[in-house]
């Protein structure tokens, strides 16, 4: 049926609901629409795409076990991702795997030019790894956000709030092959004529004042200062890499089988020893039964040689133990009574030897008193073998004195001359 076929208020009707139709379109494409952007706008801000992002790169030896888009993590958190995995050139020597990944703030701020390294470690026992990087500790911040420039020392001077700018290198002194530091960077340029004297004309500087959203500089170790960022120019961070939990496996493989033959050798050694410990307890036990008659004939010797009456009682005599009971009991006490006697003659000879000592060390405080004790005893003693030898010498004392020695010798009387007859006869 046609339109025109309607009665006016069928028409009328028909366009409100028209209407009403096209705006509940018209709101839920609209939602449809603010959804949309909302979850693109939650997405975006939980991956960090509205964040700044520091990039750096690193050397592994493989890619075993990483790939673009895994986290970069530190301190357990996720700070970042890998955005680039190749292989090195073949003609580089050095390196094999090229491994890039960004870093998103504020957590790039923790990479300084000491301290942080590249950690590929193991992630799980499938050959999963992960880059983890480490906080620096010394040196200057990786990236900067300050304006960098280039000026000489005379413009240097000319600088609007030149306390806010700050050398963005470090300046070496001349005639060292540039081993000593004279002046190092993020120092404020408050004494130029210092700079002028080393040598230096032209120097690169940084407003600490101002700070971009993005990057605007990237140090370089090898120059020592900060060169200007670009797409190609990022930050080298040396890796420590550990293998794989594959690699490991098959290395402890390769271990067990070549241990496997000695452990085989060995489990037949330990059965042949099991085999002779076998046979050495059933020949003890055989061993055991035939002895058994000849420990129960000792058993019953024994007994008979301790009856009374028996050999051994005869051969010894009845009267031996209480004889050997009563030497004993002499002996005991003898040794109880030298024991005593010794203790007293200890005892005595103690008192003698604290008598001794007082008497010596009355002596040593009188010569202490007088020190001049000995020189007169000394003098006393030779006035007495003076008076002695004199004494010796006189002639009333003399004999007195008188040796054995001294006496003079006298000659035997001559023997009585007989004839040969007389002493025979004699």
């Amino acid at each position: 049926m046609a339109l025109q076929d309607l009665t006016p208020q069928l028409r009328t009707r028909l366009s409100r609901m028209e209407r009403a139709v096209g705006w509940f379109v018209l709101l839920a494409t609209a939602l449809l629409v603010f959804g949309f952007g909302y979850y693109i706008y939650h997405t975006a801000e939980r991956k960090g795409w509205f964040l700044t992002k520091a990039p750096f790169f690193t050397f592994t030896d493989r890619a075993t076990g990483l790939k673009v888009g895994d986290p970069v993590m530190m301190m357990g958190f996720e700070v970042g991702q890998i955005t680039r995995i190749d292989a090195e050139p073949p003609e580089d020597l050095y390196y094999n795997v090229y491994v890039e990944f960004e870093l998103k703030e504020p957590y790039y701020g923790y990479m300084w030019t000491v301290g942080s390294r590249a950690k590929v470690t193991t992630a799980d026992f499938l050959g999963k790894r992960v880059v983890e990087v480490t906080k620096g500790t010394n040196g200057y911040p990786t990236y900067i956000l300050n304006p960098l420039s280039d000026v000489t020392l005379r413009q240097a001077e000319s600088l609007p709030q030149i306390a806010k700018w700050k050398l963005a290198e470090d300046i070496y002194r001349e005639g060292t092959n540039g081993l000593e530091l004279a002046v190092p960077a993020f120092t404020p340029l408050t004494n130029l004529a210092y700079l002028a004297a080393l040598g230096r004309t032209n120097i690169r500087v940084f407003n600490s004042g101002e700070q971009k959203k993005f990057m605007t500089g990237v140090w370089h170790d090898r120059d020592g200062r900060y060169n200007y960022y670009g797409v190609t120019n990022k930050y080298y961070l040396p890796a420590d890499e550990s293998p794989a939990v594959t690699e490991r496996l098959e290395q402890l493989v390769g271990q067990v089988e070549k241990a496997l033959p000695n452990i085989l050798s060995l489990t037949n050694q330990i059965i042949g020893v099991l085999s002779n410990g076998v046979n050495l307890t059933s020949n003890l036990n055989a061993l055991a039964l035939e002895t058994r008659p000849t420990l129960a004939n000792l058993a019953a010797i024994s007994a008979q040689l301790r009856a009374p009456g028996a050999v051994g009682e005869w051969a010894l005599g009845t009267n031996l133990d209480r004889q050997f009971s009563a030497t004993l009991e002499s002996a005991s006490a003898t040794l109880a009574h030298t024991d005593t006697n010794l203790t007293a003659l200890v005892e005595n000879l103690a008192r003698s030897l604290d008598n001794l000592a007082d008497i010596t060390s009355n002596l040593n405080a009188q010569v202490q008193a007088n020190t001049n004790i000995l020189s007169d005893i000394s003098a006393a003693i030779v006035h007495t073998d003076g008076l002695v030898q004199g004494l010796k010498r006189h002639w009333l004392l003399r004999s007195a004195f008188r040796s054995e020695t001294s006496q003079p010798k006298t000659n035997p009387p001559p023997a009585q001359l007989r004839s040969p007859r007389d002493a025979g006869a004699r």
